[in-house]
């Protein structure tokens, strides 16, 4: 996204809507307790995600409240989002709640993009943490085998802890 920004929120340091809205732009603030999503064309909607745990996230959504419209996207199923230590299928991450906006926009090459990147991540952080048997479980239902396969295969390398592992350096 070429013109996304990231702004760093703290609460004793407050952010003025003039420094996030764009002219000509309707304003839509992601959060589950948002009204529906509207029908829109995304070249008219500009879009504020709250990262953060949720009560960070509902701190920062009643900051906002008032500087756009805040919206609820159609987000169903379960969270692939395998890394939480309590996980609840109904709760979805801020990159799922981006996947959800791309597909409502219908923005095809921007969610396959996204998704093939998010599984990824999943997959490589539950191998880091030792859950090996965890992160072929979540290979079942990936689209990761068909579309990463010789990187699925680097990262079921065994290394052993005292081999030296060749370091590349690329230009």
């Amino acid at each position: 996204m070429p013109e996304a920004r990231r702004i760093l929120y703290r609460r004793e340091r407050r952010v003025a809507v003039a420094g996030i809205q764009r002219p000509g732009r309707e304003l839509w603030i992601i959060h589950p307790h948002g009204q529906p999503a509207p029908v829109s064309a995304p070249e008219n909607v500009q879009v504020l995600l709250l990262d953060g745990s949720w009560s960070e996230s509902s701190a920062m959504a009643r900051e906002v409240t008032g500087w756009g419209r805040l919206v609820s996207l159609p987000m169903a199923g379960e969270s692939r989002y395998w890394l939480r230590a309590k996980q609840e299928g109904s709760r979805f991450s801020t990159v799922e709640a981006l996947l959800f906006l791309f597909e409502s926009f219908r923005l095809e090459t921007a969610y396959s993009a996204l998704r093939l990147q998010f599984e990824l991540h999943v997959y490589a952080s539950l191998r880091a943490r030792g859950q090996k048997q965890r992160a072929e479980e979540f290979l079942e239902t990936s689209p990761l085998r068909a579309a990463f396969p010789e990187v699925l295969a680097h990262l079921n390398i065994s290394r052993s802890r005292d081999a030296p592992q060749p370091i590349r350096i690329l230009d």
